[in-house]
């Protein structure tokens, strides 16, 4: 059995409303098992025989979508893939206040055109990389909430959905679904 992390956008955060207990008894009722949720903002942690990451979304897309009748983009992570995103962040190193790291999950890995033209809004001091279907995020002067560089910004310049996690939720994914 192999432990995955789905993610799913824009869920308690001002737009669709997802109980945490409802998104445990979906994924259960999907077929997998040791189904856990962290916080409430739509993480979800389990393990499954199923080895396709796409399909595993799409199947928690379609549940959540039957059963609650709500449209909500589901990311799904390996638990070696969230391994390697908790330890590959290059400001990790750099800050001490996991505040200021965020990382945001793209459905899909960007065209290279669209990551070259990425740029932070002006005047704004953000720092960012973007790997394969991540981009690692370090607000060295302050907060996120005040940041024009979103979630939202992220989608329309590169062209993908994105979800995005500070990083104390980005380590703690990565140690339930290691465990």
């Amino acid at each position: 059995m192999h432990r995955y992390v789905a993610l799913l956008r824009g869920v308690n955060v001002g737009g669709t409303k997802v109980a945490m207990t409802d998104l445990r008894r979906l994924v259960t009722d999907l077929g997998h098992a040791d189904v856990r949720t962290y916080l409430q903002s739509g993480n979800v942690v389990f393990g499954s025989d199923v080895r396709d990451a796409d399909r595993l979304a799409r199947g928690i897309e379609q549940a959540i979508a039957d059963e609650l009748g709500a449209t909500v983009p589901v990311l799904v992570r390996s638990g070696r893939e969230m391994a390697a995103v908790a330890g590959g962040n290059p400001y990790a190193g750099r800050e001490d206040d996991p505040t200021r790291l965020l990382v945001a999950f793209l459905a899909t890995a960007p065209k290279p055109s669209a990551v070259d033209a990425l740029a932070v809004p002006g005047g704004e001091n953000v720092a960012f990389t973007v790997t394969g279907r991540e981009v690692y995020l370090h607000f060295p002067d302050g907060g996120y909430g005040r940041s024009k560089f979103t979630n939202t910004y992220l989608e329309k310049k590169l062209g993908v959905v994105a979800t995005t996690r500070n990083w104390r939720s980005v380590r703690a994914l990565a140690e339930l679904a290691a465990a």
